[in-house]
């Protein structure tokens, strides 16, 4: 198992950053899912903290050959609320439930965390 916490800053650039060391992560770990899923819901996971939450957010990566797990941890305690997908509510969470096999999010301290986990599917096995 690869982990890996990065305090990012409350800025835009921060989605950058958190894709290039989830990037990386995923590389160095081997993780055999598709890499362009978890960069995705990590995008969204952080743009949500920089959109909805308060305070720099930090991205807590645990990955493996197979599953992926991501956090994303803010200062506002509002847990996040699905809506209906759209141009004015956004597609942010409803991306990451389609994309990971769980998802949810936590009280911490004074603020939240907010998690997926993402699996590799096995290729199929083709008989002759």
């Amino acid at each position: 198992m690869y982990a890996v916490e990065h305090h990012l800053t409350d800025e835009l650039d921060s989605i950058t950053m958190a894709r290039d060391l989830t990037r990386r992560a995923l590389a160095e770990s081997g993780y055999t899912g598709l890499h362009d899923d978890a960069l995705l819901v990590v995008s969204e996971l952080v743009t949500n903290a920089l959109v909805h939450g308060a305070g720099a957010p930090v991205l807590h990566l645990v990955v493996g050959p197979s599953r992926v797990r991501i956090e994303v941890r803010d200062s506002s305690p509002r847990l996040p609320e699905p809506r209906e997908p759209g141009p004015q509510s956004g597609w942010g969470l409803n991306v990451i439930e389609r994309l990971s096999i769980r998802w949810g999010s936590i009280p911490q301290g004074d603020g939240k965390v907010v998690w997926c986990e993402l699996a590799a599917v096995p290729a199929p096995v083709w008989a002759n």
